[in-house]
């Protein structure tokens, strides 16, 4: 059997290749013996050991016997596919090729180039393909099967067989259909085949894996047919014609090691920075491993229009930009997170009038274009680009159902603290918080703090004008106070980081006072010795300021609040440091430079001091004398009999007293020394909100809480009545899983502060706080429980009132061997000035007691150390009080010991307490008196109490809630 050369290549398209390496016309034979021959279904290459060339010009061969024996064996199976199809393969150019050197790749290579094309069709039945030479396995049809074809007509079916069109996808039972001249993907095959999905868009379409998620294949459209693009293996090595175009034009080509995609370099860096992003993204949000894709296609956007420090903090878009003008690109951050919960709306088309009007989706990003975003729906189909997707308010993270094939992933998904409020709750926090016994001027300051949202960086901050003047306000005060200079950084000097606080001041009748700004220098990187020397400076005790609110409620004095604006400012540096950039203040002229600081400022280690100094040398020049009592205390007396009084704390100063003109004056002499705010009456103090009318002063933490509760996503949680329950036992080995230690501790530290005007929590917060080192779900679980409690009374606070009584009260409790694992007791006081509980503890013993009166006696001497510094503060304030101060304990054992000599086995290891509050009583100073049990107002700090007797205690303790919505 002979065949026809293609012609491909060679001069003389119709010529015959003899065993001497001879061309000749058709139908002529030269040289010796045939060339091909037909043998069992196959042609067989017999010999090819020289050539000449048409002039007689003669040519070794590249090839010897051996190899051309070896490359038979290679081209026999797809010579004996063409065989058995009967088609018009023409391979001849092939061999033709052998006998000139130089053209046996670029013949192969053409034959690449010529490869059709995948096209997918919704419509075949079957993959078809009319081109023998692209199957990996091939076995003829037995049957004399025909097939359909678009013109109508039948065509036969050849064989069937598998093709390899990538390393994730290889069809199988492909039909070769010798009449067809193109290749049709079958798409009903393919996803019964390979278990996988198919995503259609107006420019593309992918296969994706349903158990790996990987995405198989992907087509683009063109001419309106989705045509499959080819992918190569990163292993195949490059081809000899490109390695000759690399030399050409003095690229140097470098092959990596197998399985080694690091070598790559830059490329595969970003890689890495991408699939980075993408996890961060998909993980934060508890999104399928199934949108992988449009997580990373998310992570290039964002990537795309973030700052970048290589770029001189410019964005890549920007950059882009400044190229190419005339670019449609949009530079702007979606609004949207990635994978939070979207409403997409349903055209009317697309729907009836008792049909919802949009469709719950996962925002999946931002479109390319711009116009929209993509959205998959609950049931995991991608939806189409649509304009603006509305967000779901405070719930971020998807939870609508998922198809039985992802299941699995998501019951395995970790759980991520919600983020806000659920849309539809059985517990909304207005069933527990009313305005209505609030007077107007009240409401609208309780309001106006509430509404302003507070951002949380200096890029945030830009976003609004009034936050943008409040930074350009504070960097004008820096530069005029000569506050730093830009210089370089010295050899041996390591720079502190900074960072943009921001708050808001408001007036005495709830409207805004100004939007403040404030650069704090990050000052926990400072070292001992070297950029710092001395740094304690005092701070006004909480305990001294309840202090003097129970005196004004009882003595009509009025309260004054100042602000000193840039306090720190004020204070003189001595030592030599340096400070980091402010972010947002980043120029050209100023990179890799640092500012030496002239002057302290905030965060520094040496600042306070530096600041307190300069105001305590002030005020003791207008004739006001430190209190020893607590030195940010500064009192002034008059012969008239009347006073003025000034505490501190940083730079929030509260003004009171009786005479009304000396304050007055007192103000305009800080303002001409420093630049003071005068804020009017005190009503916001340290995130206490003071709210005052003729039955007393009212204190609460109302907006600390109520952010604290939306901070961690608990504004609509179930509330608890009581802040712990009473058979819970905390250890520190419990056997539970331990939780973030980072985020236990946070919150932890944020009941603290507020446990200062909540003695109702200051037990659980006592027992809490013990397990900060190694926590654990079960103690998580008891500060979501405290959490709870104040979602049930997030308004509740301190009452001071007046009242007949002009003396000291302390009441002391503990209980016995209560902690499960030291068996140490927790002691418990709490003081009253006047009528008021000011001051209050629940701590645990260092020691184990051997009973309950060794317990007693223990928390009887702390309520006494407590009641002698309060009437030393009383002193120096010059304060009428009734002596002796009065202990209440329910302990008759504890008592008889305080009152009686006796001195016996039991008492040697409190011998020293027992001298101390033997003294006491003596000098009568203080009277111990007996109170049953149910009276004991220390019991509530001492140990977890049913809902009844909380209730009664917490009133006793003089607490109320004037937002109560009952």
């Amino acid at each position: 059997m002979n065949f026809k050369s293609s012609g491909s290549g060679v001069e003389g398209a119709n010529e015959w290749l003899t065993p001497g390496g001879e061309y000749s016309e058709m139908g002529k034979k030269e040289g010796k013996g045939e060339i091909l021959e037909e043998q069992a279904g196959y042609s067989e290459v017999r010999e090819v050991a020289t050539g000449k060339l048409e002039g007689g010009e003669k040519r070794a061969s590249p090839f010897n016997k051996e190899q051309m024996e070896m490359l038979q064996k290679l081209l026999s199976p797809l010579l004996s596919v063409q065989s058995q199809t009967g088609s018009s393969f023409q391979p001849g150019h092939w061999f033709r090729n052998l006998g000139s050197q130089g053209n046996f790749l670029s013949a192969f290579t053409a034959g690449k180039k010529r490869k059709k094309p995948w096209i997918v069709d919704s419509g075949a039945s079957d993959h078809m393909t009319g081109d023998a030479t692209i199957f990996d396995t091939y076995s003829s049809c037995p049957n004399n099967l025909t097939v359909r074809i678009a013109d109508g007509s039948l065509s036969k079916v050849a064989g069937t067989g598998s093709v390899v069109l990538s390393r994730d996808l290889t069809l199988n039972s492909v039909l070769l259909v010798p009449n067809l001249d193109c290749n049709l993907l079958s798409i009903s095959k393919l996803t019964k085949e390979k278990r996988c999905i198919t995503n259609f868009s107006s420019t593309h379409c992918e296969f994706q894996d349903l158990d790996s998620g990987k995405t198989i294949g992907n087509a683009e459209e063109c001419s309106g047919l989705y045509i499959l693009k080819e992918r190569h293996d990163p292993q195949e090595q490059p081809q000899m014609t490109v390695g000759e175009f690399l030399a050409q034009e003095g690229i140097v080509h470098l092959s990596s090691c197998v399985d080694t995609p690091q070598q790559n370099g830059i490329a595969e860096r970003k890689n890495r920075h991408l699939l980075e992003v993408a996890r961060s993204l998909m993980f934060s949000m508890n999104v399928p491993k199934l949108f992988w894709g449009q997580a990373v296609l998310t992570a290039a956007y964002l990537i795309n229009r973030m700052p970048s420090r290589v770029l001189k903090f410019q964005t890549p878009c920007q950059t882009l930009l400044k190229s190419f003008p005339t670019t449609r690109l949009i530079s702007t951050v979606p609004p949207k997170i990635f994978g939070c919960s979207v409403f997409v709306h349903i055209n009317q088309q697309h729907r009836s009038k008792l049909d919802p009007r949009s469709l719950k989706c996962i925002f999946l990003g931002a479109h390319p274009r711009g116009n929209g975003g993509k959205s998959t729906f609950s049931t995991n189909h991608e939806a189409e680009p649509g304009p603006n997707p509305s967000k779901l308010p405070g719930n971020n993270a998807p939870d609508g159902t998922v198809d039985s094939e992802l299941e699995n992933d998501i019951l395995n998904m970790p759980i991520a603290w919600r983020k806000g409020v659920r849309s539809c709750t059985q517990h909304p926090i207005g069933n527990f918080i009313s305005y209505d016994k609030l007077s107007p001027t009240f409401r609208a300051f309780t309001s106006s703090i509430t509404d302003i949202q507070v951002p949380q960086n200096i890029q945030e901050a830009f976003k609004y004008p009034k936050w943008k003047a409040a930074v350009d306000e504070e960097v004008r005060a820096l530069e005029k106070n000569g506050t730093w200079e830009i210089t370089d950084l010295l050899r041996g000097k390591k720079p502190v980081g900074c960072k943009w606080i921001f708050t808001v001041k408001y007036k005495a009748d709830g409207n805004v006072d100004r939007y403040k700004a404030r650069l704090v220098a990050k000052g926990f990187t400072q070292s001992y010795g070297i950029d710092y020397q001395e740094t304690f400076a005092p701070v006004a005790k909480l305990n001294t300021v309840r202090v003097l609110l129970s005196l004004a409620a009882n003595l009509d004095w009025s309260l004054h609040q100042l602000d000193v604006k840039n306090a720190f400012l004020n204070g003189d540096l001595e030592e030599e440091v340096y400070m980091d950039i402010p972010a947002g203040l980043e120029t050209t002229s100023n990179f890799n430079k640092v500012c030496r600081l002239r002057k302290s400022l905030y965060g520094l280690k040496q600042s306070p001091r530096a600041w307190f100094e300069r105001f305590t040398k002030v005020v003791k020049g207008y004739g006001f004398v430190q209190c020893q009592s607590d030195h940010t205390l500064f009192v002034k007396h008059f012969p008239e009999g009347k006073l003025a009084i000034i505490i501190v704390y940083v730079d929030d100063i509260i003004l009171t007293g009786d005479h009304e003109e000396k304050i007055d004056l007192l103000k305009k002499l800080l303002t001409k020394e420093f630049e003071i705010k005068d804020i009017g009456n005190l009503k916001y103090f340290l995130g206490m909100e003071i709210a005052r009318s003729k039955k007393g002063i009212a204190v609460s933490q109302r907006k600390y809480v109520l952010d604290l509760l939306n901070e961690i996503g608990m504004l609509g949680c179930k509330p608890a009545e009581t802040p712990m329950d009473t058979t819970v036992k905390l250890e520190e080995s419990d056997g539970s899983a331990p939780v973030d230690k980072g985020r236990y501790q946070s919150l932890v530290g944020k009941l603290i502060y507020l446990s200062h005007t909540r003695p109702d929590i200051g037990f659980s917060v006592s027992v809490v706080s013990q397990f900060m080192n190694n926590p654990t779900e079960k103690h998580m679980t008891v500060v979501i429980r405290i959490l709870r409690y104040l979602k049930m009374t997030p308004g509740k606070g301190l009452f001071f009132q007046r009242t007949t009584k002009k003396e000291i009260e302390i009441f002391s409790d503990a209980d016995w061997a209560g902690s499960v694992t030291d068996r140490r007791s927790t002691s418990g006081y709490c003081s009253f000035v006047w009528g008021n509980l000011v001051t209050w503890r629940s701590k645990k013993q260092s020691v184990v007691a051997r009973s309950s009166a060794e317990a007693e006696f223990r928390a009887m001497a702390q309520g006494i150390c407590e009641g002698i510094w309060l009437n030393r503060l009383l002193e120096e304030l010059q304060v009428p009080l009734k002596h002796p101060m009065v202990l209440y304990c329910d302990n008759q054992a504890t008592i008889s010991i305080a009152k009686n000599p006796v001195h016996h086995d039991r008492t040697k290891h409190v011998e020293i307490d027992r001298h101390f509050i033997k003294e006491k009583i003596e000098e009568g100073v203080f009277k111990v008196s007996y109170t049953p049990t149910n009276c004991q107002t220390a019991d509530i700090l001492t140990k977890a109490l049913a809902r009844i007797n909380f209730e009664d205690l917490t009133e006793k303790l003089g607490m109320i809630n004037i937002y109560n919505a009952a």
